[in-house]
């Protein structure tokens, strides 16, 4: 996987010149939570879809 800062230097390539900063800091903020969601599956780090319908079944 590569380093957080590699992904934003691509992610803010890719977008258009006239980007403004809120946009920027959004996709970096999505890109951030993607990554993190990422590293929580690879580690394990998850819910079982079981055990959310039950949840979800008691609220």
């Amino acid at each position: 996987m590569q380093h957080a800062k590699q992904d934003a230097l691509e992610a803010i390539a890719k977008l258009p010149d006239d980007t403004d900063m809120d946009e920027i800091m959004y996709r970096l903020y999505v890109l951030d939570k993607i990554r993190k969601g990422q590293e929580a599956v690879e580690h394990g780090r998850t819910t079982p879809s079981e055990a959310l319908k039950h949840e979800i079944e008691s609220w």
